[in-house]
């Protein structure tokens, strides 16, 4: 075979291309080596190859990378440590656990219910999970501060199951899986929801591939709240648990270099390697763990592979000749699936049967023993030794790979069946089996009685095993998981903070990108609070002007900077540091909001408040990673989501993919986030200051929200903030910036962002030149005035008997007379939010349809959306309402060549930042 036939997935192939020209000279090679192994022992066999392998590169041999081992077990049987726990109590609170889980779905099937949940996925991890919280996992009242461990989705009814045998959930409890609404009180998520469940989950994992993502940036925050002197995390340890089939997300794999970049051994994946997804097996040609082996080695990980049960060892040893390590390396994952939904006959036959020597291996053992040989995920001293050999590995995080079958213990109906997945009830036979298997003290009668209810098993509190469970989780610290809430408090920063924002930018032209970063640096410089702030960046920080911060703040690397900068002679020199406390993620939007994520939740998670700010794109947010965000909504970040150059015609030269018009619409959808589209530099400190209030001050209620704030990148004359500032209309959404100075029909001008200044000339031109007065409103927020709007109908709706609370946006416009004109740099939806609460007139320009590059004056021209459309649109609504003349609009429109894009001129050239 040749590297790059079919099985070379499988393995390294690290002989197949060179000719054997000295076979006895080989052989005697080989020989040495397995005299070593037996006399040295693996660890002085492994040191040997290592400094051979490092020798032969040195002169130039053509070694390649070891990027995939043989089929079998990382840590050799003679290096495994000794199994510190009682093996057997475990085993008989496990098998209550495994129980509990499947019931705790079983129950939730029952006619009347049928809410569904998942039973397979926990059946098969139970041995991975159990070894962690037995011996592993540390609760929050550690003396190290305790671990982050971020649970398998799917398999939330284990951590239920055990929850209820600790004394914290009820049978209620239980009974009320996945109704949340109906069971209220007495409710359980049905995966981990951190906002529906605030004191038990931490971490949601159930969306593929951000549980990953997540964990990585998890450890890496730990690690930056060490080095900045925040908190000592030096003994918190991350643990991901995840699914080989998750595994094939872009978001799964995507982000291990970094943790292999910062050197975070404070981070263990358990991969629970069934070889099934959710409609059949992951790599049913191929081998899975094979290729998860290679990607994560060549990532730079430490990779231990927990494949065979101590009942393997033996055979292991035995296998001299290397047949049975030969078979297992070539039997492809659909072929390990189907042994497990087989019986011990088929595996003698069609496994062991594939050579006379792997036969005659096997020969003296009964179909029964064949049956029972284990696979590695579910024998407790092989992931014992595996999880002790990744927290004491140093230098690179650790994956472990272990093989399980998915729905074990289950019975024939569920293990490794492809339909596993979806099946969530057990039959009355199956239910009986499984108690046998389990050896559980439950009668055929009681589960006659009531097949769709049977019970759940508790020994009580006073039983032997729950009081070694419960001590196990005394020693280890306390619960897993569970959340508090309390943290450090923190001082917020006073007026003098925000004069930067409120005083403008006096005759120099400034893009309201630029006044929202000095805002930042001002407050970075609070003495008491600054350090608390997380600046996060993709790679844009000079398009953003976040470059100014390089020199002072540094971007964190916990390597710090070990190379000779080329613009170190600079001002603005990049600057890295091991306390540096800007987070560059670099071209890794994913990345950026995961350490979002990690460090807007460092209030609950460390009990250390941190106020994460992402600036980016505006386009690559919400659109790129949108799923992200909703998880950070689901954990309860807190924190400022700032996209910059924002507006479907602003950035100019960029293109389609660049030409945001949508993100206050995708933002919109998420009920965490608050949004704004502010005009001015005042308004921003305003609301800046509003967010700082709600997350962290004393009289907040609201506290876990994320306020996304859209800048941009046009420079125009920041304004003073007004004398008498309408704090509370630019809080809630609208103000009027500025009425009308003369007489004639009335109109009314709405517009947001880069938009006001385009409102504020055509206020200027229908006077002039129309004689109509335009009153022009800046709106902060269409989100929040439709959100105030719509509760405000909601209350209406319920509460029939009382007076209609009026919506803050029909109030502000009571006195407004004559229709209405809103303007944005996004699409018409963005504005058309709160047409419903407006008796007036209503109509909206916007930007729809793609972005393409042009100059700001073409595209605004292009899209019907610049001053002179905003004119022409007024006085359609004005004539149509006959308060003025009939033929003036189409006077308008030949007077200003609106269909020609050429004769736009709104807005303004150049202004990258």
């Amino acid at each position: 075979m040749a590297a790059g036939d079919t099985n070379s997935h499988i393995l390294s192939g690290l002989t197949n291309q060179l000719p054997d020209r000295d076979p006895e000279e080989t052989a005697e090679w080989l020989e040495s080596l397995d005299a070593l192994i037996s006399e040295r022992g693996t660890e002085r066999a492994a040191f040997i190859m290592r400094s051979l392998l490092q020798r032969a590169g040195a002169q130039s041999v053509g070694v390649p990378m070891v990027t995939t081992t043989d089929y079998v077990n990382t840590i050799p049987a003679d290096q495994e440590p000794d199994f510190p726990g009682d093996e057997e109590i475990e085993r008989k609170y496990r098998a209550w656990l495994r129980w509990n889980a499947a019931v705790l779905v079983h129950r939730a099937q029952r006619p009347d219910i049928g809410v569904g949940g998942h039973i397979s996925t926990y059946a098969g991890a139970a041995t991975l999970y159990e070894v962690g919280f037995n011996h592993f996992f540390r609760g929050k009242d550690h003396a190290g501060g305790g671990d982050q461990v971020f649970f398998q989705g799917h398999a939330s009814p284990g951590m239920y199951a055990r929850a209820f045998l600790e004394g914290r959930l009820s049978e209620e409890d239980l009974d009320g899986f996945r109704q949340e609404k109906s069971k209220e009180g007495h409710a359980l998520s049905s995966y981990p929801h951190p906002r529906l469940m605030p004191e038990f989950w931490e971490f949601p994992t159930v969306s593929m591939g951000i549980g990953p993502m997540n964990s990585i940036y998890q450890a890496q925050s730990n690690r930056y709240l060490h080095n900045r002197g925040i908190k000592d995390t030096s003994d918190q340890h991350v643990w991901a648990f995840l699914g080989d089939g998750e595994m094939d997300e872009p978001e799964s794999r995507g982000l291990l270099q970094l943790a292999a970049n910062d050197k975070l051994d404070n981070l263990t994946f358990v991969i629970n390697c069934n070889l099934q997804r959710l409609d059949g097996p992951v790599r049913g040609n191929g081998k899975i763990v094979q290729e998860l082996e290679a990607f994560f080695r060549g990532a730079g990980w430490n990779v231990i592979k927990v494949l065979w049960g101590r009942e393997w060892d033996d055979l292991l040893a035995r296998d001299t000749d290397h047949s049975l390590v030969k078979v297992m390396n070539d039997t492809v994952d659909g072929d390990y699936q189907t042994y497990k939904a087989e019986s011990g006959g088929f595996v003698r036959e069609h496994f062991f049967g594939q050579t006379p020597q792997t036969k005659e291996l096997a020969a003296h053992l009964t179909d029964e023993q064949v049956w029972n040989l284990k696979r590695g995920g579910h024998d407790y001293h092989k992931v014992y030794a595996a999880y002790k050999a990744a927290v004491e590995f140093k230098g690179k995080p650790t994956v472990i790979l272990a093989h399980t079958v998915k729905g074990y213990g289950l019975g024939t109906h569920f293990e490794a069946r492809n339909s596993t997945h979806q099946m969530k009830k057990l039959t009355l036979q199956d239910l009986k089996d499984f108690r046998t298997h389990l050896r559980l003290p439950i009668s055929d009668e009681v589960l006659e009685a009531d097949p769709y209810r049977p019970p759940y098993y508790h020994p009580g509190m006073d039983s032997p095993e729950i009081k070694y469970l419960m001590e196990r989780r005394r020693e280890l610290g306390g619960f897993v998981p569970e959340r508090r809430n309390k943290h450090t408090e923190i001082t917020l920063p006073g007026d003098k903070t925000y004069e930067v924002a409120n005083r403008g930018s006096g005759k120099q032209h400034a893009a309201t990108t630029m006044a929202f970063v000095r805002l930042l640096k001002d407050l970075m410089r609070d003495k008491d609070f600054g350090k608390r702030i997380v600046p996060i960046i993709p790679d844009e920080a000079r398009t953003f002007g976040i470059d100014a911060f390089f020199p002072t703040a540094k971007i964190y690397n916990p390597n710090g900077q070990n190379y000779l900068s080329v613009d170190r002679d600079l001002v603005l020199a990049y600057k890295e540091s091991i306390s540096g406390q800007i987070v560059h993620a670099g071209i890794n939007e994913a990345g950026s909001v995961a350490a979002f994520t990690a460090a807007g939740t460092a209030y609950a998670t460390h009990g250390e408040p941190l106020i994460p700010i992402y600036v980016f794109y505006s386009m690559f947010g919400f659109q790129r990673t949108g799923d992200s965000f909703w998880a950070a909504g689901d954990q309860m970040t807190r924190g400022f989501i700032i996209g910059a150059t924002a507006g479907r015609t602003t950035l100019t030269g960029e293109g389609l993919q660049h030409a945001d018009g949508h993100s206050p619409i995708l933002a919109a959808t998420n009920a965490a986030v608050i949004s704004y589209d502010p005009a001015y530099g005042y308004e921003i400190g305003v609301i800046v200051r509003a967010g700082l209030e709600r997350m962290y001050g004393k009289n907040s209620t609201d506290r876990n929200v994320m306020y996304y704030i859209t800048v941009y990148n046009e420079p125009i004359i920041q304004p003073k903030a007004p004398e008498s500032m309408d704090i509370e209309g630019i809080e809630k959404g609208i103000y009027l910036l500025k009425k009308a100075e003369t007489g004639g029909p009335r109109t009314q001008l709405m517009a947001s962002g880069v938009a006001v200044p385009w409102a504020l000339e055509a206020q200027q031109i229908l006077a002039d030149e129309w004689g109509v007065a335009a009153d022009v409103w800046s709106v902060t927020s269409w989100t929040e005035l439709r959100r105030d709007g719509l509760a405000a109908e909601e209350e209406a709706f319920l509460h029939p008997e009382n007076d209609a609370r009026i919506p803050y946006i029909t109030a502000k416009m009571v006195d407004a007379h004559g229709p209405v004109v809103a303007v944005t740099d996004f699409m018409k939806a963005v504005p058309d939010q709160i047409r419903q609460f407006l008796p007036n007139d209503f109509a909206t320009l916007g930007a729809d349809g793609f972005g393409f590059s042009d100059t700001r004056a073409a595209a605004r021209r292009y899209f019907k959306i610049d001053s002179h459309s905003v004119v022409v649109r007024a006085l359609e609504m004005l004539a149509k309402n006959g308060e003025i003349d009939t033929n003036t609009p189409r006077a308008a429109i030949d007077k200003y060549d609106l269909l020609n894009v050429n004769a736009g001129t709104t807005g303004n050239a150049g202004g990258d930042s």
